[in-house]
């Protein structure tokens, strides 16, 4: 059974809330994981693991679900592709966590789409519009009352959130050609599987790999567990009701992180973080946004 949309899809929009929320839950979850597993481990030894966790998980539902079939072979380079870039992206997110302030991470990590947006029409062949330009200048500018470059002191945090996103966008780029024809099992499997491979050989360059203490084991199983379950729970709620229903509640990521920094670590709440996140959201929602078309007579 597929499982590309289409438009037999059910309408659930409340249930999709339900999951979209799990989301939310999930990656906030990932991210305080991954701050307190990079007290002990480095990002490629956390890379490993998560990846390691998550082939188990795949491979189980894989197994039991009897969905060996949905393991294609057929675009292979563009998996490695978009594994390249999404774990590029992922290690200069979890080095980010572990330096500048949750919601400033959150914030540079959100303006993936706005690059997307930019790439799609040359990559994908998407059409220029004015509303796309339009949200790539508001996102910039967004991007800019974040970093501020010449007033705050740009540190290999900030610069390692930015060129996360786009490691995130070039991955989204890329997994939009995938599902064409693979289902979300075949992308999730090479995902674990390919990276569970680049982060033992980066973890292992230097001969050693530290296991995880006892301490930084939960967080490590959290990051790991976490990061699949987003993924699901995302797909999941985009399979029952539309990207414009459901995205925004995802955005709530942002103020969220910039709670949960002030609580757990006492990180302020600065207003350029947030009037920047709000320009951002609203770059990222005119990208959602779909005019109605006239009929044709």
């Amino acid at each position: 059974m597929s499982e590309h949309p289409t438009n037999l899809r059910p309408y659930k929009p409340l249930i999709a809330a339900l999951w979209a929320l799990g989301t939310l839950v999930s990656f906030t979850s990932m991210s305080v994981a991954g701050r307190e597993a990079g007290r002990t481990l480095d990002t490629f030894e956390i890379m490993t693991y998560r990846s390691l966790i998550g082939v188990l998980i795949v491979v189980s539902i894989i197994v039991a679900r009897k969905r060996q079939a949905d393991i294609r072979t057929n675009r292979l380079g563009l998996h490695l592709l978009r594994n390249v870039c999404h774990f590029s992206g992922q290690n200069l997110w979890l080095y980010a966590l572990t330096v500048i302030p949750l919601a400033q991470v959150a914030v540079l990590e959100f303006s993936y789409p706005v690059w997307v947006a930019l790439a799609a029409p040359f990559v994908l062949g998407e059409q220029i519009t004015a509303r796309r330009v339009l949200s790539v200048l508001l996102g910039f500018t967004g991007i800019l009352l974040v970093v501020r470059p010449g007033i705050m002191p740009i540190n290999a945090g900030t610069t390692a959130a930015l060129m996360c996103a786009f490691g995130f966008a070039g991955a989204a780029l890329c997994t939009r050609k995938l599902t064409e024809d693979q289902t979300t099992l075949c992308v999730m499997f090479w995902l674990t599987a390919m990276q569970a491979v680049m982060g033992l050989g980066m973890a292992g360059y230097d001969g050693v790999i530290a296991l995880p203490s006892a301490e930084a084991l939960p967080f490590v199983i959290i990051v790991g567990i976490a990061g699949l379950a987003g993924h699901y729970c995302l797909t999941t709620a985009l399979s029952l009701a539309p990207a414009s229903l459901v995205m925004p509640m995802e955005f709530l990521r942002l103020p969220t992180m910039a709670i949960v920094g002030a609580l757990l670590y006492f990180e302020p709440l600065d207003p350029f973080v947030l009037v920047g996140s709000t320009i951002i959201l609203a770059a990222n929602l005119m990208n959602l946004w779909k005019p109605r078309q006239s009929k044709q007579v």
